[in-house]
């Protein structure tokens, strides 16, 4: 592994510039969390759900953001729809597997759909992404659970089955397709005191890979952003409600000097 530098600056003037629209079907407990994420970062979030409007939202979109935390079946059947949409005009799908492992619904409606439609990226955390890779974990409810396993090479591993970008999020976030690896080490332990910072990371990838098409680095580049953000909102918080609120002010304001001096980024390729 080498230490490098991306340009996550240049990718964030793209959505600045673009301002694409990602649609939603995403988790109820954070959906104003997700939308304003978006909102800050200059793009155009749609929070649509009804199966008779998501192909059709889906077909004026940039990308698709599905987040399995508040599942219903009927509620996954609407992402099935969505995501078969948007396979058709060729936009990039990001599904957030929020809980998988905690239940057998959502580790079976998980794997539906990566199984019946095109997942370009799969996000998760260590427990969920390790429960997808087939591994004996369960989650605590949505949070991370403590994981053993080599993390790295389950990422891979689903990269190369499902043809897609794997993210683990984590003390350092693991990004890869399979051919390049990145791993992101920016980021703040009080994003852990709030709900929704998984939620509101997979919105941003999702803004992000609305306009890069490399995936990886659009991806890395989300994460860089969103957590050296986090980094700069913290020593002004005296709690996570005000830290919530700074997140957004300093994601609203970061500038090419900022992210290049902060981001904390490694690489390597795979053979």
């Amino acid at each position: 592994m080498k230490k490098i530098k991306i340009d996550a600056y240049g990718v964030l003037e793209k959505v600045r510039e673009e301002k694409p629209v990602v649609h939603h079907l995403t988790n109820w407990v954070t959906i104003y969390d997700c939308a304003q994420i978006v909102k800050v970062l200059g793009g155009s979030p749609v929070m649509a759900h009804a199966p008779e409007e998501v192909a059709e939202m889906a077909g004026i979109a940039s990308s698709l953001v599905l987040n399995i935390g508040t599942l219903t079946v009927d509620f996954i059947e609407s992402m099935k729809v969505a995501a078969k949409s948007a396979n058709k005009r060729g936009i990039p799908v990001i599904l957030d597997v929020c809980g998988a492992g905690a239940t057998r619904l959502r580790d079976k409606k998980s794997y539906e759909l990566l199984e019946q439609t095109h997942i370009n990226i799969i996000k998760g955390n260590a427990s969920e992404i390790a429960r997808l890779g087939g591994k004996d974990v369960r989650s605590k409810g949505v949070d991370a659970s403590v994981i053993k396993e080599n993390m790295r090479s389950i990422a891979l591993s689903l990269a190369k089955k499902y043809s897609a970008t794997v993210v683990v999020t984590g003390s350092a976030d693991i990004v890869t397709d399979g051919k390049v690896t990145y791993f992101v080490k920016n980021g703040h332990t009080m994003m852990t005191h709030v709900v929704g910072t998984g939620c509101m990371a997979a919105s941003v990838i999702g803004a992000f890979a609305a306009v890069e098409r490399n995936l990886v680095l659009a991806a890395a580049s989300a994460l860089v952003c969103f957590e050296v953000a986090a980094e700069n909102a913290a020593p002004k918080s005296s709690g996570p409600a005000s830290f919530k609120e700074n997140l957004f002010d300093e994601l609203y304001r970061l500038d090419q000097k900022t992210i290049d001096r902060m981001q904390c980024v490694e690489s390597c390729k795979e053979w």
